[in-house]
């Protein structure tokens, strides 16, 4: 075999793929990379990019949700969506900018509206090449607002509306079970209480269901409450949720039962968050 053959056979063994362009996430700004082949002018900036870094405004990073960035920031999802004139709640993207506190005056760019709550959404990043529509992450469970047939207690009489300001809020324990795990900022940002399948799980205090779902990863049948400006519960782990959203309840009322979902064993993880803040509940709740 001649050399030139050899050298030929060479290259096409050593496992070298043909050039090909970056793939860039774009940031903030919305530009692409300066000097990028294909690019002559910058692109266009990324929804909300002229408010980032501004109080009140949420950069979204890699692995958001639009669930997850409502739990953070102490709003109701649907809020967000509103405020933000999102059209798909299931697709937001790194760098998008989302107004997180509600405006002043008339909201300017209303929402499209959301019946179903995002299941485990996608933030996709942008890239150099064309968008395409991004899809729910393998295994999203059904819609937020639509617990399983037969499971969602009946309506209560409506609470009183939900106070604004920075009162504070009376709560109880959910569930009678004993301590498994207590708040650690960094590892466990709420309790997890022993229980049986099936225990009754207690509203903490009055307040609004403003998620009940499976869309947040790692809290498997979760509800949310909203029970003022300041104050959120989390309630985690369920085998049934018996509430919807938008649905007032009233302290000690059953809103799920305790269960295993995405977790290693039955229990109830429980969360108060004062906006948006996970905060030891034992200081919050009353002594056994």
């Amino acid at each position: 075999m001649g050399m030139a053959a050899l050298a030929a056979l060479a290259a096409c063994s050593s496992g070298k793929a043909p050039n090909r362009a970056p793939v860039e996430d774009r940031g903030a700004s919305g530009t692409r990379p300066a000097g990028q082949a294909g690019t002559t002018a910058e692109s266009k900036p990324l929804p909300g990019a002229e408010n980032a870094g501004k109080p009140g405004y949420y950069t979204v990073r890699r692995g958001d949700t639009v669930i997850r960035i409502a739990l953070e920031t102490g709003q109701a999802w649907r809020d967000i969506v509103r405020w933000n004139g999102i059209d798909n709640p299931n697709l937001i993207e790194v760098g998008q900018v989302l107004r997180v506190v509600p405006p002043v005056g008339p909201v300017a760019a209303a929402a499209p509206a959301v019946t179903e709550a995002p299941t485990v959404a996608v933030t996709r990043p942008v890239t150099t090449s064309s968008v395409v529509a991004g899809t729910a992450t393998q295994g999203a469970t059904p819609a937020a607002s639509a617990p399983a047939s037969g499971m969602v207690a009946p309506a209560p009489a409506p609470a009183p509306a939900v106070a604004g300001g920075e009162e504070e809020v009376a709560f109880i324990w959910p569930t009678s079970g004993g301590l498994l795990a207590g708040f650690d900022e960094a590892k466990n940002k709420g309790l997890d209480l022993a229980g049986k399948a099936g225990d009754p799980v207690l509203a903490a205090a009055d307040g609004r269901v403003v998620y009940a779902g499976a869309g947040l990863r790692g809290y498997g049948n979760l509800v949310i409450l909203k029970h003022n400006n300041t104050y959120l519960t989390a309630y985690a782990h369920n085998q049934a949720l018996l509430v919807k959203e938008d649905q007032s309840v009233r302290k000690g009322q059953k809103i799920a039962e305790v269960g295993n979902s995405d977790a290693d064993r039955t229990k109830l993880h429980f969360e108060i968050r004062r906006q948006g803040k996970p905060v030891d509940p034992a200081r919050y709740l009353p002594a056994r």
